[in-house]
């Protein structure tokens, strides 16, 4: 069988017992548990679709329970196959696929306003509570910043949105805004510490809700505003402008359009901080899993895809710092959570939403151990005098 080979070929460390449809079985690689992982196909089409594109097919037959993992965890078993994956392509027959879908989805990824506002409901407004389980105590969806690999959630996410502000330089009663503000919680944080006056833009009516809500809760709707916009409908000029997680759904058409914006709305001496996953391989196509499934319309630029956009605007890149282990071990503390409060996902969603969002996020934990995903935190600005000499200001 194809299949057999193609995988021995790929497992070079470690491996698994393979059980294909007729309940035949076959040692993959060189398995060093006593009693290896079983991956077992409950279809026969498996045999032929495991072959053509792996990076859809698994994490749809693990999602519909049509492929089982046994004396193990999907977690094991995938940090087996990333670590022997890499940074590569699975096989020319996945790259070819991607290829094609990839540039069909660029010919035809119109990601106007409406577009983006769907794409953004798609993930963010399924149910409050589901986030609840797995994310800290302030609702920060986005890469954490560990000090130490054995910090809490909550003490790394604090962590990153203090290196953000101070990244910033913010003083008193600038004026700020935060493009892709989620649940409110950094542009709230921004003016307690600041005393900075705040705009949060975000294109989910439950963030935005939830937003406003926690705001006047805190008695800050006077300092702190959230709207429902996309940034190419704001018209004001900002002294700081920061985006934490957004850039990746902007789309690579319009890479030019929201750096010229960020531009346009930022004063001549102003500071912006984009924060975005990216890849440390060269421009590459879509994971296509998680675009059909999780995130429609996103994309992870290499750095090279970002710089020449920045560079017309007329942006001045003045500090690049590249995140690397730390998603890996926000996404593991957001997969351990979810996973620990199964019965109340079960009540929300059935056993395949369950298992959905467990491929999400054992996938991606280990997309950024192994694979070429990383966290870019780059810092603009128009003048070069904007920003101080040294990092000492930051650390």
């Amino acid at each position: 069988m194809k299949l057999i080979n193609f995988l021995n070929d790929l497992f070079k460390y470690d491996g698994f017992i393979l059980i294909d449809y007729d309940s035949n079985r076959y040692v993959i690689g060189k398995p060093l548990k006593e009693k290896p992982i079983e991956v077992q196909l409950l279809e026969k089409s498996l045999h032929k679709k495991l072959l053509l594109h792996p990076d859809l097919y698994f994490g749809e037959a693990y999602t519909d329970g049509s492929l089982r993992i046994k004396n193990g965890t999907l977690t094991e078993f995938l940090n087996i196959a990333f670590k022997n994956i890499g940074r590569s392509d699975i096989n020319i027959y996945g790259k070819v696929f991607n290829k094609i879908k990839g540039t069909l989805k660029y010919i035809t990824n119109l990601n106007k306003i409406k577009k983006s506002k769907q794409n953004v409901a798609h993930h963010y407004d399924i149910s409050e509570k589901l986030y609840d389980l797995f994310l800290d105590k302030k609702r920060q969806y986005s890469c954490a910043y560990f000090k130490d690999e054995s910090d809490s959630l909550e003490t790394a996410q604090e962590n990153k949105i203090n290196h953000i502000i101070k990244k910033l330089n913010i003083q008193t009663n600038q004026k700020v805004l935060d493009i892709g503000s989620g649940w409110g919680s950094l542009a709230i944080d921004i003016a307690k510490k600041t005393k900075a006056s705040v705009t949060g833009i975000t294109l989910s009516e439950n963030q935005l809700k939830y937003s406003q809500e926690k705001a006047k809760e805190l008695n800050l709707d006077n300092q702190v505003e959230f709207k429902l916009a996309d940034y190419r409908q704001l018209d004001e000029k900002f002294d700081r402008i920061v985006s934490v997680g957004m850039f990746e759904h902007v789309g690579k058409k319009f890479y030019r359009t929201y750096f010229n914006k960020v531009f346009k709305m930022l004063k001549d001496d102003g500071i912006a901080l984009i924060h975005t996953i990216g890849s440390s391989n060269p421009p590459r196509d879509p994971q296509p899993w998680i675009t059909k499934y999780i995130f429609p319309g996103g994309y992870t630029p290499s750095l090279s895809q970002i710089a020449r956009p920045i560079e017309d605007s007329g942006l001045i890149t003045t500090d690049i710092e590249i995140l690397r282990m730390h998603y890996a071990h926000t996404l593991r503390s957001w997969k351990e959570r979810f996973l620990s409060k199964k019965n109340q996902v079960l009540e929300m969603f059935d056993e395949k939403f369950l298992r959905m969002w467990e491929f999400y996020l054992v996938s991606c934990e280990m997309a950024f151990k192994w694979g070429d995903q990383v966290v870019f935190q780059l810092q603009l600005s128009k003048d070069i005098r904007s920003v101080p000499n040294t990092r000492d200001y930051i650390y």
